[in-house]
């Protein structure tokens, strides 16, 4: 698959996500509208919900138009940990508006002051469950397509909505047949969902802020096929960092000392495009190549280092 350029990137991310604030827009107006005026506990957590959807969309915007900026003098790798950034933070907000339904929820329950919702708040909870599960497998196919952390962040933070509300509209039906108290326990449980995603996605920004490195299967097929290159003695250290949507790939191999420049230079170029060829998204490949005294395969000591 042709790889799409920094502003083919930033145009489709740039688009899905403007398509999800304006959907986002109108379904936190009609949800927190129809909590107040319907008496509904749980409809009204779930437009909390999507109101962070808002915010952390245009979080994303900025993270997307940052992250598409080139190399300069002060930030020399570029700026896609920008979407990294975006994505952390998305983390957090999800986690606070966790904490904060959660709380109001069990407020409740503990005052006793809970309400039968009207009859349109199961509606609006039903639209919000189909409308939600669209934006999830929207963002979640533009997020794969660009490789953008930051939006398949923001997928799941749909779907976790779409969860929010089936559980809303659960908590509807079941006040509206008497039991009360399910209202109130609906807000709590999407408090519990949204709370679930928020921290799976913080750790998730937290290990890519912290240089994380490529899934291991991924870099043991590129092993297998840098070994089996004839030119190749041993290798020596490999290092991968995720760097947002890309990713930097350090190796060093050991070749037979009495080759000339040009010849390690040839096999490092050759190795570059194993990785290329086998790794999505590679901005950087460093290739350091050592010479090996020792004529028996894989054992020279140097490789080791």
């Amino acid at each position: 698959m042709k790889s799409l350029t920094e502003k083919e990137r930033y145009r489709i991310g740039n688009k899905i996500t403007w398509i999800t604030i304006i959907i986002n827009v109108i379904l936190a107006i009609v949800k927190v509208g129809v909590g107040i005026i319907a008496n509904s506990t749980a409809i009204l957590a779930d437009g909390m919900h999507t109101i962070s959807d808002v915010g952390s969309s245009i979080g994303i915007i900025i993270g997307l138009f940052i992250s598409q900026k080139p190399e300069d003098e002060e930030h020399q790798y570029g700026h896609e940990k920008a979407e990294s950034i975006a994505g952390f933070i998305l983390a957090i907000l999800l986690v606070a508006v966790g904490l904060k339904i959660g709380y109001s929820t069990i407020e409740m329950m503990v005052s006793g002051d809970m309400k039968v919702p009207g009859l349109i708040a199961a509606w609006v909870a039903t639209g919000s469950i189909i409308v939600k599960e669209f934006q999830y497998r929207v963002a979640m196919y533009g997020g794969k397509k660009i490789n953008s952390s930051a939006l398949i962040a923001d997928a799941w933070h749909h779907r976790s909505d779409a969860l929010s509300s089936i559980a809303a509209l659960i908590g509807i039906i079941g006040s509206r047949l008497g039991y009360t108290f399910l209202d109130p326990v609906a807000g709590f449980v999407v408090s519990i969902i949204v709370l679930k995603v928020g921290v799976e996605l913080f750790i998730k920004g937290y290990n890519e802020l912290m240089d994380s490195s490529i899934e291991k299967t991924k870099l043991q097929q590129i092993i297998l096929e840098i070994k089996s290159h004839e030119g190749i003695i041993n290798i020596g250290q490999i290092k991968t960092r995720k760097h947002g949507s890309k990713v930097f790939f350090d190796i060093k191999i050991c070749v037979k000392s009495n080759i000339t420049v040009v010849e390690g230079h040839e096999i490092a170029e050759e190795v570059e495009d194993i990785v290329y060829k086998n790794i999505g998204g590679v901005k950087d490949v460093l290739v350091h190549v050592n010479p090996c005294e020792d004529k028996k395969r894989y054992s020279c000591e140097i490789c080791k280092k």
